[in-house]
């Protein structure tokens, strides 16, 4: 089915439209990916409105839609009504995760259909992914773990960890990401207790934990991996928080399968890590679905009790962090069917020393 098609399926009475604002639902509907635009989405017809600067680019490479430009005399609410009016919508959908305040008074004020708060249907179809999105996934870790292999080869003393950052990225695009997934998190030394440290300019020391979380977008789809490795040498205190960590990750791996809730999975890894004595220092859930954007519901937490899904992609990342002394995070990919799950991310896992 297509996602357009899926989009159409909830017009089943309580909307008879959705209004997409955000891009990811944009891109979703449309499987192309455009920067700035809305669309309408009716069983009488659906359309997509964009400026001078996609027009050309929307109207090629739209399926589904009748792409018409916006312009200053003609603006999006204009363009919208004029929709509302020629497909008789009464009640449109709309995506309040994603709509400011000033946005959402707006289109309150302006439009003529009432607005009914409708994310959470449009969000759902994305836990699930299609052949055709797991593919460009797979892509997208396959550059990533490239860029990994190439980056590991040029860390050495001395360098900041913004030089490596720029490294990591480098790599990254060189090897055909066609974007980042986020902003890379490459730490060092007692930086890597902070699980969402940012790089800065420490220099990287011998004896240092390297902690890089990065991942490369193709296509508009992400990749999402975490790497810790030793600079010149491992204290066996380093070497045992590393094995609890990839212990618990490996665990957790072969209890994930669609069917099971997420807090189910997040507590195999969990009491790993609290059976070795390191509990209170993993604060953070065990993992995330990932997509069009790098975080997606549903997640592998505490606080999801619900089964996943055959054809989730999730991530799979445990951690210890002791502050003011090091952290460990080891990260990869994952993709649930019944029967387990498959691990997209091909970089070794165990202990690296540069």
């Amino acid at each position: 089915m297509k996602n357009l098609d899926k989009y159409l399926s909830l017009l089943n009475g309580e909307v008879d439209g959705l209004l997409l604002t955000s891009r990811y639902s944009r891109h979703y509907g449309a499987e192309f990916d455009i920067a700035e635009g809305v669309a309408i989405v009716t069983r009488k017809g659906c359309r997509y409105f964009t400026d001078s600067r996609y027009i050309e680019s929307a109207q090629k490479n739209l399926k589904g839609f009748e792409v018409l430009e916006m312009t200053r005399e003609h603006n999006f609410v204009q363009l919208l009504n004029e929709a509302i009016a020629d497909f008789g919508v009464t009640v449109l959908g709309y995506e309040e995760r994603y709509l400011s305040a000033e946005e959402y008074f707006g289109y309150e004020k302006n439009l003529n259909a009432k607005l009914v708060p409708f994310n959470e249907p449009i969000y759902a179809f994305r836990g699930t992914k299609e052949d055709w999105e797991i593919a460009l996934m797979r892509k997208a870790q396959a550059i990533t773990d490239k860029a990994f292999s190439e980056v590991i080869t040029r860390i050495r003393p001395g360098m900041t960890e913004l030089e490596l950052q720029a490294e990591l990225i480098y790599c990254m695009y060189k090897n055909g990401g066609t974007g980042l997934a986020f902003d890379p998190i490459v730490v060092s030394g007692p930086n890597t207790s902070l699980p969402h440290g940012v790089a800065g300019e420490r220099a990287i020391q011998p004896g240092d934990f390297v902690t890089m979380d990065f991942g490369a977008s193709y296509m508009g789809y992400c990749s999402d991996m975490t790497r810790t490795v030793a600079v010149g040498y491992a204290t066996e205190e380093m070497k045992q928080v590393y094995a609890v960590v990839l212990k618990a990750q490996e665990d957790a791996i072969a209890a994930t399968k669609a069917g099971v809730p997420g807090q189910v999975i997040d507590g195999v890894a969990r009491k790993v890590i609290a059976e070795a004595g390191y509990g209170k220092y993993f604060g953070h859930g065990y993992g995330h679905s990932l997509g069009l954007e790098i975080h997606e519901a549903p997640n592998v937490n505490t606080a999801n009790d619900k089964p996943l899904p055959v054809g989730a992609v999730c991530s799979a990342e445990p951690g210890i962090y002791l502050p003011g002394k090091f952290g460990v995070r080891i990260e990869d990919v994952t993709i649930l069917s019944e029967n387990g799950c498959e691990v997209i991310t091909q970089s070794p896992k165990q202990l690296i020393v540069v």
